[in-house]
């Protein structure tokens, strides 16, 4: 008899855990075979209009919503329907047998220890961008997806929506516009402010769960529901990585490697509660020789330049030169990238057919590490030197020290 890893893994979690019951019974009716039962986990901004996208794919039975604010999880739950559950803690989603996968939108700081729980209990995992809050925790991540055979699919979601990002790297990896040289990168910058004044927490929020392995902090409205999450160092790399996980995953779709050697400026604002990198100025080298740079801007932007041509794909953009390689059409035999036009319909169809999505957890590692070498060249003043075969900076204790972040019991990875 054939057992699928996702069921196999799911009856070995079920029976090493308290009895869990089934979700005929906890939702009042069978759940269709066809279905992938799914619980969203940060159900705010981001987590809302990912739980909208499994809503609008008919092989996804969204059925738990959990968030540090109840008030959140439960609208999310009442989105979902019936039976659905609403949770401030995370634990009763890894505790249960019946869900298939986790959707992960939480700020950055939770999106690996969430995951890593999810892939351990037995579940597939979409985890919205950036990865990690450190080189060390996406390695550690990376290690339990392939060990448990977990799905994986990082939210980036110009692998799918954004079809022109896949034309371009796919001419890239084809050949069109002759031998790559250069891949210039433009992002948009981060911001600086933010009210460092400590505020009453919100009534409906569990604030010690929200900070979970980030140190303790007073609570402040900027930290938490403003621009904290993304520019605030205890939980976030900054934009950077924020935002720069799109244009840098078209540049690792096009050319899938790190650079080894990255070197630039940025700064922290003096004031204000945000203290993430903004204004960066980064250039670098890959091993092949091909060089990369990556600019703050107003734009968001991965160019590649080759000795017969460019290319360059955005959100909403694609241009060329020449011109024709906009039209040019992939071949029979040559690299294929793009999966379809739905991120949120791919990483269920892959959930079902044991596939490698769109955005798997090895390009999601390479991206996020070069966020992360960035930031550690910006805040060390130094060029930094990346072993790829070791997967660790050399020639720098300060900056391979800085490859790990601290994290607050009892959480961590």
């Amino acid at each position: 008899m054939n057992i699928s890893r996702r069921h196999f893994t799911r009856a070995v979690v079920a029976a090493a855990a308290p009895m869990i019951l089934p979700s005929r019974i906890l939702f009042g009716a069978e759940t269709p075979s066809n279905k992938v039962v799914t619980a969203h986990i940060g159900v705010g901004g981001q987590g809302g209009g990912d739980l909208g996208g499994c809503l609008g794919v008919a092989t996804c039975q969204p059925v738990t919503a959990c968030d540090a604010f109840l008030s959140r999880a439960k609208a999310a739950a009442g989105r979902m329907g019936a039976g659905a559950m609403a949770t401030q803690d995370f634990r009763e989603i890894m505790a249960r047998s019946d869900i298939d996968a986790v959707v992960i939108s939480t700020p950055d700081h939770w999106h690996v220890p969430l995951a890593l729980a999810a892939v351990k209990s037995g579940k597939d995992v979409y985890v919205q961008k950036p990865l990690g809050l450190s080189i060390a925790q996406n390695q550690i991540l990376r290690e339990a997806v392939h060990r448990y055979g977990a799905i994986f699919q990082y939210g980036t979601q110009q692998r799918s929506f954004n079809r022109q990002c896949g034309q371009a790297a796919e001419i890239v990896r084809n050949g069109g516009i002759g031998r790559l040289k250069e891949i210039h990168i433009l992002c948009p910058n981060g911001a600086t402010g933010g009210n460092p004044e400590p505020q009453p927490v919100p009534a409906d929020l569990d604030y010690d769960m929200w900070l979970g392995p980030a140190p303790v902090r007073p609570y402040t409205n900027d930290r938490v529901v403003g621009g904290g999450r993304w520019y605030v160092r205890d939980y976030s790399l900054g934009f950077i990585a924020g935002w720069g996980a799109h244009p840098l995953d078209v540049a690792d779709w096009g050319h899938p490697h790190i650079p080894v050697e990255i070197e630039g400026t940025g700064r922290i604002s003096p004031t204000g509660l945000f203290d993430t990198m903004v204004d960066y100025d980064i250039t670098g080298r890959y091993a092949d020789g091909v060089l990369f740079t990556l600019k703050a801007s107003g734009r968001n932007d991965t160019r590649f330049v080759g000795d017969e041509g460019w290319v360059a794909a955005g959100r909403g953009s694609f241009s060329a030169e020449p011109k024709s390689l906009m039209s040019r059409a992939t071949a029979p035999g040559e690299v294929r990238l793009l999966q379809g036009p739905n991120h949120y319909a791919n990483f269920i169809e892959c959930v079902r057919n044991r596939r490698t999505p769109a955005s798997d957890i090895d390009s999601a590692v390479r991206s996020d590490t070069v966020s992360h070498l960035c930031d550690i060249a910006m805040r060390t003043g130094r060029k930094i030197h990346w072993d790829p075969v070791k997967e660790t900076i050399t020639g720098d204790e300060t900056a391979t020290r800085m490859m790990t972040c601290a994290m607050r019991g009892p959480w961590g990875v």
